[in-house]
């Protein structure tokens, strides 16, 4: 009797033991699993903290009304995975360094100018050069846009172009009017780039100087004017030391790009792609193609009703006069692109052709 009893207690612990050992193998499976699954979630949550350059003040329009308002939609979009901080000033980047530096990595984005490494980006001269016509910065950018688009240079290949846009037409704003091409020459006019083989080819004296220095110059007598947005009579205040305002739409536009660094976009799972560049597309037609255009209105209302400045339209005969002369500069662009091994007459029409088309849609 008692061996009996005894064997149905070690069965009774046997059976015990199996469901305890079962219990505890349930808790670790289940324990892994949790962690796997922690760990799967983290990963899917984890924050991507991305530096942004560019060389406007903080205070600028282009970073108050562009900038920061896309980097909160982006954040937003991507349930908080995307953040982007944005160094202003050129505190982290100088200007001109911008896009090389978001090639190598210095910094994952950058705002600047193309034209601030003229050479480097040879198709992309076309969207500046004097002869084209632009009403306004929104028919520019549009343009710009849309030909960058269609030609798909091989120079922006190496970072990932998130939106680009532009100033649109700069006027000529000087000490003494200049009502016809005879007016012009001989005069100093601040300038850079091609905006300085423009007034030469007019008859001018082209002065390469930055606009932060214009406003001394142009009080000394140094230069008797500035060409370049109608931004710069208020935002740099340059309305007090000119008269003049001689609109010339055919002489100028600066283009810039927002862009990223191609690795660091190739990293990104591609839900996040799809919502930022969801964001692009608003940001570029909400605020950025027609940023300048609110800034060049508010600038000419200053000019006009608060210092007093003649606004001057050439009449279509003189303007015409003045395009006639910008016209080789075309030409010599045609010319090196299909030096280069591109067909230039076809990237300049395509160019002129987009010109006509938002020129009449957005006047």
């Amino acid at each position: 009797m008692r061996f009996f009893l005894g064997k149905n207690r070690k069965q009774k612990i046997g059976e015990w033991s199996k469901k305890l050992w079962s219990l505890l193998l349930i808790l670790i499976l289940g324990m892994a699993m949790g962690c796997s699954n922690t760990s799967e979630d983290s990963g899917e949550k984890q924050v991507i903290e991305l530096r942004l350059a560019h060389f406007f003040p903080s205070t600028h329009p282009a970073e108050t009304d562009l900038i920061q308002p896309w980097i909160a939609a982006i954040e937003e979009a991507t349930a908080g995975q995307v953040k982007i901080v944005s160094y202003p000033n050129q505190t982290l980047l100088n200007a001109d360094s911008i896009y090389a530096g978001v090639v190598d990595g210095s910094t994952d984005l950058g705002l600047s100018c193309f034209s601030y490494t003229r050479g480097r980006f040879p198709v992309l001269e076309v969207f500046e050069l004097p002869g084209i016509s632009y009403m306004n910065s929104k028919v520019a950018s549009q343009v710009a846009w849309e030909g960058i688009k269609e030609l798909n240079p091989h120079e922006i290949q190496d970072t990932k172009l998130l939106m680009v846009f532009t100033t649109g037409p700069g006027d000529l704003y000087t000490r003494t009017a200049v009502r016809k091409l005879e007016d012009l020459k001989g005069m100093e006019i601040r300038a850079t780039g091609l905006s300085a083989t423009t007034l030469q080819a007019l008859g001018a004296v082209p002065a390469a100087m930055p606009q932060s220095d214009a406003y001394e110059a142009l009080t000394k007598g140094v230069v008797k004017g500035n060409l370049g947005p109608v931004e710069v009579l208020k935002g740099w205040k340059q309305a007090e030391v000119t008269d003049y305002i001689t609109q010339t739409p055919f002489l100028y536009n600066t283009l810039f790009f927002i862009t990223m660094n191609l690795d660091k976009w190739n990293s990104l799972d591609p839900s996040l792609q799809q919502a930022i560049e969801k964001v692009n597309e608003e940001y570029f037609e909400k605020v950025a193609r027609s940023l300048w255009d609110k800034q060049n209105e508010d600038a000419l209302q200053y000019a006009v009703d608060e210092q007093g400045m003649e606004v001057i339209t050439l009449a279509p005969e003189e303007s015409q006069r003045w395009i006639n002369l910008v016209q080789p500069i075309q030409d010599d662009f045609v010319s090196r692109m299909n030096t280069q091994g591109y067909q230039g007459q076809e990237i300049l029409e395509t160019v002129k052709r987009l010109a006509e088309q938002y020129n009449q849609e957005y006047q």
